[in-house]
């Protein structure tokens, strides 16, 4: 008889095991075992906001196999996840084991661990809690407000503004940060100004720079020197003079070290030094959370990584410090521990920091069993945290003021007195400071006379603010309390799925329909994609999971307004929509032109006026005189080049076929661009290929075009099973193929240039995956036993049988297969 356990993942559950023994079996969830149906109805308010949830075929199936480990089992334990949507997953195991009357003579007990390590699992088994009811609710209330906003604004979206896609609650919000950052930098007028810097050499010959501060005994501003001519007067000026030391100021500052991370700063550090993704860093603290094979043992190497608290066990702290004061010296410990509070606003969801789970474990004893990108997050996590039990640095800031009668110059600069928690970790490679902190002034003393070299005259302008990057825009949702650390990662990448903006550069562009996106919502719906009111509504939440508020009196509150914003949108008429985007986005896409001319005048009549129109695929620019003057452009900022190019609503042209003369044209369809030969027939749809990721199909060419449409094309034949390796583009983006086996190709590939090297290179990481147990008896087709996301199965033709539970992929035989495919 085994008391049965109940994780989400099979990876954790693996290593569980290990540590529990027999007496237990240990079950994964994969995550949700049911959902909100995708379907209007879901989620009542008129039956006060009762839900109906579905469970889906893997969902079932994993609670069936609870149910046949749960027989003569006397205690379930429930260890999913320690945070609100891990208590979720819990509550609806119970409730889905309850519907089944699976629960009889059995204890249902929650558990949770901030670690995967054997100490921390068997202290959760020995301190085993009830489920938390406030925190379940505050998932009920986050999941209705979600359904309900989607299910609601989507479809008037949909009516209203064709060709954009979906809305979400707190997406809407973060696309509004992004496209009102981009106004922001289209607004931006750049302002010229000028600095004078010189250069002198101390008595002793050392040479050091300065800036000219003031002149005529003024202090000059920014804009003082904004034009070649003052510059010029004011560089002769300094050239002229003999210079003397006017004073030396020095101080030390101490600097502190930063607290460890919490999922935000994991994710805005790991962007910044590592160039991750919020999503990427996820994945890899994911897989270092559930832990690696070392020394003949499955150990989690970082506690959990959804977090909005910076405190860690005191067992941990001991072991920092001691681990400080012998690999770096009595100096670098400070007195006493150093503790850090949370800004979190709720303590039920703030765990423990992201720590190492044993800092014995050092980035270099452990770094040959982890992958590159796996070692430098771990390294990362493990320097924070041991950084954040180290001394100050202290530093030594020095100005000096150089004189000549009433014109005065300031050199600055500073030298590292005690680096202190500097020895190990630096908190941003690109943060100006540091760079200051390695300028070093040479000894002077007042009165010291000093020699003076050139003195130059540099041209600046003023910046405009810098876009987005991700970890950017998670400090500054994290700052106005938007959304929460489990879900900064999915947001940002909704909204590039969505395509309402792109990442270039690592920093976050807008496209158009994003824009129009928010427009419309700012327009319309401006309650509901204010940060204040999405900040206040993430409070209310948090809230419930405390304890404090009811979820339901929560959702009455909004869905009373929410409810009455929609109905007023009723009798919305296209009109006023176009007009409320033309107003709005106006200046993006007819901006001023050089020459004074109105950026709006029809270059086709002359006397029409441009604006923003929609249409059946979505949205364009056309002349307000149609159908008289049909001048149409896509949707996109004048240059001033190809004008007079016509698009027909969402259609560009891009030439005809070479033999058979058919259109070809890029249009943008519900699941994104995509390129078409002709127009079909009654029977034939016509030919048609996605766009690549990357490709962009306001300059796409016809050549690249018909290269697109040959597509799926042979790259080669693989020089040992002789099976021809194809290319094209599927469902999931493009792919190489050979036989059954598919490889997708990375990000920097390209479809329509790739070889049959990298072919090869794809399809090895796959085949690592496969191995061919021989050919079936009946047909003589081939039999594979595969590596598959939830454990080896065997393939023949499209036939699929999964292996059995706990048999290892190198132990399945021909004739194994054979019988399970029967």
């Amino acid at each position: 008889m085994t008391d049965v356990v109940v994780v989400e993942s099979p990876a954790k559950a693996k290593t569980i095991n290990k540590y529990l023994g027999d007496r237990y079996t240990v079950l994964a969830s994969f995550g949700h075992v049911r959902d909100l149906p995708p379907k209007d109805g879901s989620v009542r308010p008129e039956q006060d906001f009762a839900m109906d949830w579905a469970a889906d075929d893997r969902g079932s199936k994993q609670v069936a196999a609870i149910i046949r480990a749960l027989k003569g089992a006397k205690t379930l334990y429930l260890a999913t996840d320690p945070d609100r949507e891990g208590e979720a997953i819990s509550w609806h195991v119970r409730a889905m084991l309850d519907e089944k009357h699976a629960l009889k003579g059995v204890d249902v007990r929650r558990i949770t661990f901030n670690e995967i390590t054997r100490t921390a699992i068997r202290a959760a088994i020995a301190a085993p809690r009830d489920l938390d009811q406030p925190l379940i609710e505050a998932y009920l209330a986050r999941r209705a407000l979600d359904y309900l906003v989607g299910f609601t604004l989507s479809p008037v979206l949909w009516r209203k503004l064709p060709g954009s896609r979906s809305a979400g609650r707190v997406q809407s919000v973060a696309l509004r940060l992004i496209c009102e950052r981009e106004a922001e930098i289209e607004a931006f007028r750049a302002r010229e100004y000028w600095a004078i810097e010189a250069q002198f050499t101390t008595p002793a010959g050392a040479p050091f720079t300065a800036r000219l501060t003031h002149l005529d005994g003024r202090r000059l501003d920014q804009f003082d020197l904004n034009n070649a001519a003052l510059a010029e007067a004011a560089r002769a000026r300094v050239a002229a003079g003999d210079y003397t030391v006017g004073s030396v100021e020095r101080k030390r500052v101490r600097r502190n070290p930063p607290a460890p991370f919490t999922t935000s700063t994991l994710q805005q550090e790991s962007s910044r030094k590592l160039g991750f993704g919020a999503q990427q860093t996820m994945r890899l603290a994911q897989q270092l959370y559930e832990g690696i094979e070392l020394d003949g043992e499955t150990v989690g190497l970082i506690t959990y990584m959804r977090t909005d608290g910076v405190q860690m066990a005191r067992e941990a702290v001991v072991a920092i410090r001691d681990h400080v004061k012998t690999a770096y010296g009595p100096d670098y410990l400070p007195a006493t521990p150093r503790e850090y509070s949370s800004k979190a606003k709720n303590a039920q969801e703030a765990h423990e920091a992201v720590r190492p789970t044993d800092i014995a474990l050092t980035p270099e004893r452990v770094g040959r069993f982890l992958n590159p990108d796996q070692r430098r997050l771990y390294e990362l996590v493990w320097k924070r945290a041991v950084a954040s039990q180290m001394q100050s640095a202290e530093l030594d800031q020095v100005s000096v003021d150089v004189v000549s009668g009433n014109i005065r110059l300031r050199a600055t600069g500073s030298i590292v007195a005690f680096d202190g928690f500097l020895k190990l970790y630096r908190e941003d490679l690109d943060d100006p400071a540091e760079d200051e902190d390695s300028r070093m002034l040479p000894p002077m003393a007042e009165r010291d006379p000093l020699t003076r070299g050139e003195v130059t005259a540099t041209q600046h302008f003023t910046q405009p603010p810098p876009r987005y990057s991700e970890a950017s825009l998670v400090k500054k949702m994290e700052e106005l309390g938007i959304g929460r650390p489990s879900t900064y990662a999915s947001i940002l990448s909704v909204l590039q799925d969505r395509n309402y903006v792109r990442l270039e550069k690592r920093r976050f562009i807008p496209e158009d329909r994003g824009r129009l996106v928010t427009a419309f919502l700012t327009s319309f719906f401006e309650r509901y994609v204010d940060t204040g009111f999405t900040a206040s509504l993430e409070e209310q939440l948090d809230e419930i999971s405390d304890g404090r508020a009811d979820w339901r009196a929560v959702m009455r509150a909004f869905w009373e307004d929410f409810s009455r914003a929609i109905e007023q949108t009723r009798d919305l008429k296209i009109t006023d929509v176009i007009n409320a985007l033309d107003q709005d986005l106006g200046p993006h896409f007819f901006p001023a032109k050089a020459d004074g001319s109105d950026p709006r005048a029809c270059p086709a009549c002359g006397n029409g006026r441009l604006g923003l129109k929609l249409g059946r695929y979505g949205s364009f620019i056309g002349c307000s005189n149609y159908p008289a003057c049909q001048y149409t452009r896509r949707l996109a900022i004048d240059t001033g080049e190809g004008e007079g190019e016509t698009l027909k609503e969402g259609m560009r042209l891009l030439g005809q076929h070479p033999e058979t003369g058919e259109d070809v044209t890029v249009r943008r369809g519900p699941y994104g661009l995509y390129v078409q030969l002709g127009e079909g027939g009654e029977k034939q749809k016509p030919r048609r290929t996605s766009l690549p990721r990357g490709v962009d199909g306001d300059t796409l060419a016809l050549e690249q075009a018909l290269r697109l449409l040959e597509l799926p094309r042979i790259v080669g034949i693989h020089p040992e099973t002789g099976e021809p390796i194809e290319a094209g583009i599927g469902r999931f983006g493009p792919y190489v193929r050979m036989g059954t086996v598919y490889g997708s190709l990375d990000r920097d590939d390209d479809i329509l240039s790739l070889g049959m090297n990298r072919a090869m290179e794809l399809l090895a990481k796959k085949l690592a995956g496969v191995r061919v147990l021989g050919a079936h008896p009946k047909d003589g087709e081939s039999v594979a036993v595969k590596r598959g996301r939830f454990g080896p199965y065997v393939q023949h033709g499209s036939l699929i049988a999964n292996v059995p539970r706990g048999t290892a992929m190198e132990d399945v035989t021909l004739e194994d297969a054979v019988a399970l495919l029967a």
